[in-house]
């Protein structure tokens, strides 16, 4: 019975994701940008069902299960920084797609001052490349592990059929299949976890008696993580500061912010960020309810791999037809990161690498079954945790991208040396707190995109009157506050 509702879980996305393609068109905006003409509702659904991938229902719920209450930290400097970053990037970000006619996240933002940073974009475009290919082997990995949790198959079978279904409707339908099963998606994740947190609290005993136990585990109910680089609330400030931006580096997305530059109208961006926060904080609060839950459930699997957590449990408490519904969640939050992941890569690659050579409807396709067939290639190699993977390729593309955008957003130019120093800065600076061994304590995003960001606004020049970013003064001071 399991495997029949999780199949029938899996057709119906499958058929979703086909039913799009009626409304293709054989054009590279269609393909890539679903012609700009996605609704404020289907655009933050799709954005946060992306954003909310494999990491959330896999990686989260591990962190969770290991860290304990502290864990909702994270969550609160995600969504924060996040938010504050969307009150002046998300909407010049759509502006700047229309007026630039560009398809592609690199090329809009080498674009974004009127420019054109040909080499900067080649750059950006490589980088691209490598983090989302990594990312979305990763999200690939992920499904194989939930296979592993709930059937016992190996990570190997499950990797292989989300590549499958993922070249089923992204290759053929574009960015408008992939929008379309987000949405679908979005609420079979929803629906999943709070089956699971609800069966899992009421089997416990309710809510009294589960905090009760949970308070019984040393440390379990902390309010700040006990490992902290600095003591007190100077080392509470820079955890919580260090996840803020990490939620600020969505920006720095490509397969995130895509969703934004296919919305219907700039205008519609209020909307969208309604939907899409709003699912966001209700999603990650599910997942961390699940995730201390998991501890009183599975006392023992830290000694295994945390990151099972979720289907393990599913398997212990469930009937088999909802081991279904919680293994296609699962599925469905893999494919809607891995399937955008493999367009923004295939994007770059035809855009901005192939300088906009690459036209014909048949290319792109083939290109994007490339990539797809390469990130199963990583992930069937690949050993690394599904968590600190999409870390690493999230902080570095944030890192690559962010500062430049940030600049830019506040009317700011840069030439295309210091734009590609900026870039280059950035991802070094990351890559060198994580070899320290730094992260571990303050997430390596906020230098890496801390302090090109400063370098950028002390040595770029104000930019003709654009037009004011929305809900920001003409001063900038909100931002340069973030």
């Amino acid at each position: 019975m399991t495997m029949i509702v999780f199949l029938l879980c899996l057709a119906a996305f499958v058929a979703i994701g086909l039913a799009s393609v009626r409304k293709a068109e054989a054009s590279k905006k269609d393909y890539y940008l679903a012609s700009s003409n996605i609704r404020p509702s289907l655009a933050g659904l799709s954005a946060v069902a992306t954003n909310n991938s494999g990491y959330m229902f896999i990686g989260v719920i591990g962190f969770t299960y290991v860290t304990g209450l502290a864990a909702m930290w994270l969550m609160v400097g995600w969504i924060l920084g996040d938010f504050l970053a969307s009150l002046f990037i998300h909407r010049r970000l759509r502006e700047v797609t229309e007026s630039s006619g560009q398809v592609s996240f690199g090329a809009v933002v080498a674009k974004w001052s009127g420019q054109d940073f040909g080499v900067w974009r080649k750059i950006a475009a490589v980088i691209a490349v490598i983090f989302l290919g990594a990312y979305a082997a990763a999200q690939i990995a992920a499904g194989g592990k939930a296979l592993q949790g709930v059937l016992g198959w190996t990570p190997q079978s499950g990797a292989i059929i989300s590549a499958v279904l993922i070249l089923a409707y992204s290759a053929f339908g574009g960015i408008r299949a992939s929008i379309w099963t987000d949405a679908a998606q979005s609420i079979v994740m929803v629906f999943a976890m709070t089956l699971l947190l609800v069966v899992a609290v009421v089997s416990r005993g309710g809510l009294d008696a589960t905090y009760l136990e949970m308070a019984a585990i040393p440390g379990f109910l902390n309010l700040f993580p006990d490992d902290l680089l600095f003591p007190g609330l100077l080392g509470m400030a820079l955890f919580v500061v260090g996840w803020m931006f990490a939620g600020i580096s969505v920006i720095g997305q490509p397969h995130v912010m895509v969703r934004f530059m296919a919305l219907n109208e700039p205008s519609d961006m209020a909307a969208a960020r309604g939907w899409y926060y709003g699912y966001f904080t209700l999603f990650y609060l599910l997942a961390t309810g699940v995730g201390l839950m998991s501890r009183l459930y599975l006392p023992d699997l830290g000694a295994l791999d945390p990151e099972l957590a979720l289907p393990t449990m599913a398997v212990e408490l469930l009937p088999a037809a909802l081991v279904g519904v919680i293994l296609a969640g699962i599925f469905a939050a893999t494919m809607s990161t891995a399937d955008s992941l493999v367009l923004a890569c295939s994007a770059a690659l035809t855009s901005d690498l192939a300088g906009g050579r690459i036209q014909k409807a048949w290319m792109m396709k083939a290109t994007t079954a490339v990539v797809t067939l390469m990130a199963l290639g990583f992930a069937l190699s690949g050993s690394r945790s599904v968590f600190s993977l999409v870390i690493l390729a999230w902080s570095t593309l944030a890192c690559a991208f962010g500062p430049l955008m940030i600049v830019q957003a506040l009317g700011r130019r840069l030439t295309q040396p210091q734009a590609i120093v900026l870039m280059l800065g950035g991802v070094a600076i990351a890559f060198a707190w994580r070899m320290q061994g730094w992260h571990e304590q303050v997430y390596e995003g906020l230098p890496g995109m801390l302090i090109p960001t400063i370098i950028g606004l002390a040595i770029s020049h104000r930019a003709p009157a654009r037009g004011v970013a929305e809900d920001v003064p003409a001063s900038g001071t909100a931002p340069s506050q973030v």
